[in-house]
């Protein structure tokens, strides 16, 4: 892998460093990302860093400028860039169409900003989408970003977590997923209370670092319908969720830690404040939500936040976040992606690290 660093400004140490890796190069990642440096002023508030490679994002440049998007777009030559040439031949990309070789791009580009960060060159990083498939297909087995992310900060304990401010209400949505993405059939099995504890832990001492919340109020998740009724669908609830419930109140007195609330209802009163349906749902929604796996957090997130939701890791040493979205194949190239996730991807960061500081 070569890198080739062209510096082109001064970069002010009171500003969060943000490093951008492009993500798969046939997919949206370049485009939004394009659209999204030109959504505001981040000179004023962040220090911006793009890694990938420079003729691959010439070239989604130059698509959308032929396309009919007609909104701002950055000039390339005064980025601060990071040319990474790709380990596996790329000239140019067909959009649409992941390949081992665009796999390889964007673990490379992925790898470099994870090096950066841990070197202490960036103080977050905003991930591109990528390809899961197009990895595998490049000899990169892991199940997403977020568990290259630990491997490089060398961390076991993390969680993946999802952030949005409702345009509607300002009303701040936090989830985060005990487990992520294994199979339906396993979450009875790796769902322990010791798993549920570290990621509690996390999920704490991220409201409390990242977003200033000290008395926040959490609610837990069920796992089965109507949270097991009794013990008549099922017995996770009876024989071990709620005494691990009672045990973590002990363990942190400052925290309201409701649950576990059956998963049909838990995203009752979550919606009402996101649209503002009903009054006093801004005072009464939790300050997060811990669902139990993957669908059962993202499906309602989704469907309030699905252009503006946030994708972060809690326990990594550097803040990450990145678009709640994926590379969009079947759109790619054609001008139309929806950068808003972006915008929010790397404003999120910005804040969070401004709390940390």
């Amino acid at each position: 892998m070569t890198i080739r660093q062209t510096s082109l400004s001064s970069l002010s140490a009171s500003r969060p460093r943000l490093a951008i890796p492009l993500g798969d190069p046939a997919g949206i990642g370049p485009e939004v990302i394009l659209k999204a440096l030109r959504a505001r002023d981040w000179s004023a508030i962040a220090a911006i860093t793009v890694l990938g490679t420079r003729s691959l994002l010439h070239q989604a440049l130059g698509a959308l400028q032929q396309s009919l998007y007609a909104g701002p777009l950055p000039n390339l030559d005064s980025l601060d860039f990071v040319d990474i040439a790709p380990p596996l031949s790329l000239e140019t990309v067909t959009f649409g169409q992941a390949s081992a070789a665009t796999g390889a791009a964007s673990f490379a580009y992925l790898q470099a900003a994870i090096e950066g960060a841990v070197a202490g060159q960036y103080d977050a990083i905003v991930t591109g989408p990528i390809a899961k498939s197009a990895w595998k297909a490049a000899g990169h087995h892991y199940p997403g970003q977020t568990e290259l992310l630990a491997e490089g900060a060398g961390c076991d304990r993390f969680g993946m977590a999802f952030v949005a401010q409702s345009p509607h209400t300002g009303w701040w949505l936090r989830a985060l997923l005990a487990t992520t993405h294994i199979p339906l059939r396993q979450v009875p099995e790796v769902l322990t209370p010791a798993l549920l504890t570290q990621k509690l832990d996390l999920l704490v001492h991220s409201l409390k670092q990242d977003f200033g919340l000290t008395q926040p109020r959490i609610a837990v998740a069920g796992l089965n319908p109507h949270s097991g009724e009794g013990g008549q669908l099922g017995r996770e609830e009876v024989d071990w969720l709620i005494p691990w419930l009672e045990v973590q109140r002990q363990r942190y007195p400052q925290v309201q830690l409701d649950g576990p609330i059956p998963p049909d209802t838990m995203w009752v009163r979550p919606g009402q404040a996101w649209f503002g349906t009903e009054g006093r749902a801004l005072e009464t929604a939790h300050d997060a939500y811990l669902a139990l796996y993957h669908d059962q957090g993202l499906i309602p997130v989704k469907l309030m936040a699905f252009d503006r939701a946030v994708n972060t890791t809690v326990g990594l040493p550097f803040v990450r976040t990145s678009p709640d979205h994926g590379t969009a194949f079947d759109i790619a190239g054609q001008g139309i992606a929806d950068a808003n996730s972006m915008v929010a991807a790397m404003e999120v960061a910005v804040a969070v690290m401004n709390s940390r500081r």
